[in-house]
């Protein structure tokens, strides 16, 4: 399982360090692409295949899931983990999180999340702030 956060640094060639602890379970290599609410998703090839049936099932007919996998699948790209624990960001992706140096690596689970310091932060504090009122609506979830 994929958990925690870490604070990373993106170098002048793109490169970010992957924590230790996500190494493992990530792989040598897994799929980056662009995520939800201005973040990158990072996931192991093994949830990659699992999250590709999913879309598959996806109604074609309907506008909404042409341009959700559209956007989602053209900018996925195999990211290698490096020696150094180091994977490439793409230009493309990179901007599209806003990430400029400073940038936290978060796991969620089954996925790792790539957010810019400053987009984590005010995410952070707005979650921080209605916490219990999220809490309170997973209840219509099961949880």
């Amino acid at each position: 399982m994929l958990i925690g956060e870490y604070k990373h640094n993106m170098d002048a060639k793109g490169r970010i360090i992957m924590p230790a602890k996500f190494r493992e379970e990530l792989g040598q290599s897994f799929i980056l692409t662009r995520g939800l609410d201005g973040c990158l998703f990072g996931y192991p090839m093994e949830q990659w295949e699992i999250l590709q049936e999913k879309l598959k099932q996806l109604p074609l007919a309907k506008k909404d899931a042409r341009a959700f996998v559209r956007f989602f699948y053209s900018a996925a790209t195999k990211a290698e983990i490096d020696k150094q624990g180091r994977i490439n960001v793409p230009a493309n992706l990179a901007e599209y999180a806003k990430i400029e140096k400073e940038c936290r690596v978060v796991g969620v689970s089954d996925r790792i999340e790539i957010w810019s310091d400053t987009k984590w932060e005010d995410f952070a504090d707005m979650a921080a702030d209605s916490f219990e009122d999220i809490a309170e609506s997973m209840i219509d979830f099961g949880l």
